[in-house]
């Protein structure tokens, strides 16, 4: 027995793009819906969101049941945090807070086992079947586990060309509302010198043969960013789709309301 779900790795192999989005509320039943609508996969928020270790596990859980891969964003680029994420049969990490290449190098060797990193091995963990999974087939799915890295600061930004130099990094993962703070524009993500960055940062990703992930809010963000080449779509987030869903009827309620 061995989890890991594979699907949005296979789908980017095969060229195809994929869509998910940000889990930020501790519901399983939440993960499970998501995945019922036809989603690839959710992002577990454990840097922004609040989730216990077990927590994690069981949203994880949820997601399997629904064929939809797992990934954990992980509080820091801290090597516990990528361990803990991948343990727990996560299908693959994105890893926020980096400020370069050298820093993301340690970020893959945290993810991956010999000969790509040096990532610590406990055979009893839920990855590994708690010990059942045929160790060589073990390390090989594990080694194929998805890594995104965000570039969310200018000095990921200049510094692009040595993080997509690295082996094993699949995904580059735009992160524009950071980007504008770092840029000076705060929550100004249409800002020209964050657009300008933004291009320059998918050029490199795609030439380099890198997946690049990037957030949309509507149909046209999407449309616009399969234009330039990004496969790994992250639409909104959990709390994002169901403030819009409730407003909606609040909205329409609102005429009758008395004043």
């Amino acid at each position: 027995m061995m989890v890991m779900n594979m699907r949005v790795r296979e789908r980017l192999d095969a060229g195809q793009p994929v869509l998910g989005t940000f889990l930020k509320i501790n519901s399983p039943a939440l993960v499970e819906l998501i995945g019922l609508a036809g989603f690839d996969f959710v992002i577990i928020d454990t840097e922004h969101g609040c989730f216990t270790h077990a927590d994690v596990e069981n949203l994880i859980r949820a997601a399997e049941v629904t064929g939809m891969s797992a990934i954990v964003r992980t509080p820091d680029a801290g090597d516990s945090a990528i361990l803990h994420a991948l343990d727990s049969g996560a299908a693959g990490v994105q890893v926020p807070g980096l400020s370069s290449a050298a820093e993301a190098a340690r970020a893959v060797r945290s993810a991956r086992y010999h000969p790509l990193g040096q990532r610590g091995f406990a055979r009893a963990n839920r990855a590994a079947g708690y010990g059942a999974a045929p160790l060589k087939e073990y390390f090989e799915r594990a080694n194929r586990t998805l890594l995104a890295v965000h570039v969310e600061n200018r000095e990921m930004v200049e510094d692009i060309e040595a993080l997509c130099a690295l082996d094993t990094l699949d995904i580059v993962f735009l992160g524009a509302a950071d980007l504008s703070q770092s840029y000076g524009v705060p929550g100004e993500q249409d800002a020209l010198q964050v657009r300008t960055a933004l291009d320059r940062v998918t050029s490199v990703a795609l030439a380099a043969g890198r997946d690049v992930g990037a957030v949309a809010a509507t149909p046209a963000e999407m449309d616009a960013m399969m234009e330039k080449g990004v496969r790994y779509i992250v639409w909104q987030s959990d709390i994002a789709m169901l403030r819009g869903a409730l407003q909606a009827p609040s909205r329409q309620f609102a005429g009758y309301r008395r004043a």
